[in-house]
C-alpha cells in the first residue's frame, strides 16, 4: 500500500516542520528577526496609547461625565496652533454663564473659572517660596461642578466671593513645599501671593486618577472670582464648566450653543465662535490623534514585518533546494503537489508564528520594563494587539511562502531523485 503524504493531519505537518526548525536553529532565528521586531513595535506603541486612553477616561470621570466646558478658543488636544481668526475671539464672561444657568432648563450648574494672567504667582511663606502655583479665580459652586474634594478646612462660598475676600484654597503640592512636614497646621496660614496676604482656608484632595502621574489639580491656588479680577482686572479669560442635569447631556449642550450664539451674535450660516467640550468630545480628539500614531508604528513595524517575509521566502527556497531528494521520494510514493505545498506552507506559516509569539513575549517583557522604569507612564496590552500581531505574523509566512512551496511542488521527481 502506498504511503500518501496527504494521509498526514495538519498536526504532524506542523511537528515535520518544527523539527526543521530545530535542525536550522540560528538560520530560523535570523530569518524571523524582522517578524519580532515588526510585531513587538505595534504591541509596544499600542500598550502605551491604551494605558494612556485609560488613564485619560479615568481622569475625565473623576472630574464627571455630565459636564460641558464652555470657552472661546477650542480645548482638548490640538494639532497645530490656532488660526487668526480663533485668537482673535472675545472671551466668555461671568454673564454669558448666569444666562445659561437661567435660561437653560437642561442645566443644573454653571461654575465660573478665570484664568489669572499674573507675572508673578509666587506664593511666599516665611521666606519659603513657591513658583509652580496655577492661580485661578472660582466661584463657589466650582467644586460641586468638578467634583473636588476638601482634605483640610473648606472650599470657597459665596460669601468670600461676595466680599471679594483675600483667601484660598490649595493643592498637595503647594502644601509640600511650603509647609514641609507640618500637614494639619496649613489651614488659617497667612502667605502672599503678588504680594499681597492671604489666608490659607482650604487643601484639597489629591485626585486618585492622573495622566502621567501628575494633576493639575495638585499645583491649583484657588481664590474667589471676585477677588481675582479685583487683583488682577487685566485677567479676562473665563472657562464655563457648565453640569448638565442627569440624562439630559445632549439636551443641555444644544441649549447652551443656542444660547451662546445668541449673545455673540453668531449668525446661522457661521460656525461657532467658542469651543464646548465634552468628555466623549475629549476622548475622540485623543483617538484621532493617536490613530495617526498608530498608523506610523504600522509603517515602521510593516518595514519589519516586510524584511522578515522576504527573509522567510529565501530561506524556503534554500530549504527546497537543500530537500530536494526529500520531495523526490515524497512524490515517488505518492504525494501530489498540494501535499508538497501543504507542507511548505505549513513550514513557512510554522516559522513566522514562532517568531510572532517571540515578538509578543518581547513586547509584553518590554511593557512591563517601561512601567517599572516610568511608573508614572501607564502601559495596558489590549488582547486585540497581540492577536492581531500573532495573525499578521502567521499570514506573512502564508504569503511569502507560496512560491517558495508552489517551486517545491512542480519540481520533477525523477530530476530529484538523481540531484546530488
Amino acid at each position: 500500500m502506498k504511503l500518501r503524504l496527504s494521509s498526514f493531519v495538519p498536526v504532524e505537518i506542523v511537528r515535520m516542520a518544527f523539527d526543521s526548525l530545530r535542525a536550522h536553529k540560528l538560520r530560523s532565528a535570523l530569518t524571523v528577526l524582522g517578524i519580532v521586531i515588526g510585531v513587538m513595535v505595534v504591541i509596544v506603541i499600542a500598550s502605551m496609547l491604551t494605558g494612556v486612553r485609560q488613564s485619560l477616561v479615568q481622569v475625565i470621570e473623576e472630574y464627571g461625565t455630565n459636564n460641558i466646558y464652555a470657552f472661546h478658543l477650542s480645548t482638548g488636544f490640538q494639532a497645530g496652533p490656532r488660526d487668526a481668526a480663533e485668537r482673535q475671539r472675545k472671551p466668555l464672561t461671568y454673564e454669558d454663564g448666569e444666562a445659561i444657568a437661567r435660561l437653560a432648563p437642561a442645566v443644573e450648574t454653571v461654575a465660573g473659572d478665570l484664568f489669572v494672567s499674573w507675572l508673578d504667582s509666587t506664593i511666599t511663606y516665611k521666606g519659603t517660596t513657591y513658583h509652580r502655583g496655577g492661580v485661578e479665580g472660582v466661584t463657589a459652586n466650582y467644586a460641586a461642578a468638578t467634583n473636588v474634594s476638601v482634605r483640610e478646612g473648606r472650599f470657597i462660598t459665596e460669601t468670600d466671593d461676595t466680599n471679594r475676600r483675600n483667601v484660598m484654597v490649595v493643592g498637595v503640592n503647594v502644601v509640600d513645599a511650603l509647609f514641609p512636614g507640618q500637614e494639619g497646621n496649613v489651614v488659617g496660614a497667612e502667605v502672599k501671593l503678588g504680594g499681597r496676604p492671604f489666608e490659607i482656608i482650604g487643601v484639597l484632595e489629591k485626585r486618585k486618577n492622573a495622566l502621567f502621574g501628575e494633576n493639575d489639580e495638585d499645583n491649583a491656588i484657588y481664590i474667589p472670582f471676585r477677588t481675582a479680577h479685583e487683583v488682577s482686572p487685566g485677567s479676562e479669560y473665563v472657562m464655563l464648566v457648565i453640569q448638565a442635569k442627569s440624562g439630559q447631556l445632549r439636551t443641555a449642550l444644544d441649549q447652551v450653543e443656542e444660547i451662546l450664539r445668541r449673545r455673540r451674535g453668531v449668525k446661522f450660516d457661521q460656525p461657532n465662535n467658542f469651543d464646548l467640550g465634552t468628555a466623549d468630545k475629549i476622548v475622540q480628539q485623543f483617538d484621532s490623534i493617536t490613530a495617526m500614531i498608530g498608523l506610523i508604528a504600522i509603517a515602521i513595524s510593516g518595514v519589519g514585518l516586510l524584511v522578515g517575509g522576504i527573509g522567510v521566502m529565501n530561506i524556503m527556497l534554500v530549504s527546497v533546494t537543500e530537500r530536494t531528494q526529500e520531495i523526490g521520494v515524497r512524490k515517488a510514493i505518492g504525494a501530489r503537489r498540494r501535499d508538497i505545498v501543504r507542507q511548505f506552507l505549513y513550514e513557512a506559516m510554522t516559522l513566522t508564528a514562532m517568531g510572532g509569539v517571540i515578538g509578543v513575549v518581547l513586547a509584553v517583557l518590554v511593557s512591563k520594563v517601561i512601567e517599572f522604569l516610568l511608573p508614572n507612564l501607564p502601559a495596558a496590552i489590549p488582547l486585540w494587539a497581540v492577536i492581531a500581531g500573532l495573525a499578521v505574523s502567521i499570514f506573512i509566512g502564508l504569503v511569502f511562502g507560496v512560491w517558495p512551496a508552489r517551486k517545491a511542488s512542480r519540481l520533477d521527481p525523477i530530476e530529484c531523485l538523481r540531484y546530488e
